[in-house]
């Protein structure tokens, strides 16, 4: 995969892909992977942002996004921004919001192209955490509760 900037995060490495003016994805790298300096000057600006939100977690990112996706997926991404940072909304609560069904809500939260910036980590299951990138444990569910937590949100 080719990315823009490769950004060491509290967890991880952060594979940063974008155009020279818009956010198009975040991948969650293995730890071992090294850090990449920004190749222009609209990554350095999604990193400058990212750390600000690792430093405070009530920064506001401020990046244009460039999201594709099916209608529904994309109704669900642009919901996802509304959450506050420090509240969650269950999938069924997000589905009910949406006229959609729990399932495919979570469906869309695990094809977010965009984590923390669009913010999946903050849709969480009825009772429990829910999944994370399309995994429902391991390291995915590590990241989930790390931001959350970060956020100072409740979850169970």
């Amino acid at each position: 995969m080719n990315y823009q900037a490769k950004l060491k995060a509290p967890f991880g490495i952060l594979g940063i892909r974008c155009t020279a003016d818009a956010l198009t994805g975040i991948d969650f790298l293995p730890a071992s992977e090294q850090p990449q300096a920004p190749t222009n000057a609209f990554a350095a600006k999604v990193c400058e942002q990212l750390l600000h939100y690792f430093n405070d977690p009530h920064s506001r990112f401020t990046l244009p996004l460039e999201l594709h996706g099916t209608a529904h997926r994309e109704k669900v991404w642009h919901a996802m921004l509304d959450i506050p940072c420090g509240q969650t909304r269950s999938y069924g609560e997000l589905a009910t919001e949406l006229h959609s069904a729990a399932q495919a809500v979570g469906q869309a939260c695990g094809a977010n192209p965009i984590p923390i910036v669009v913010p999946c980590h903050r849709v969480v299951g009825k009772a429990g955490l829910g999944g994370f990138m399309q995994h429902a444990e391991g390291d995915a569910l590590g990241i989930k509760r790390w931001l959350l937590k970060h956020e100072g949100a409740r979850f169970s």
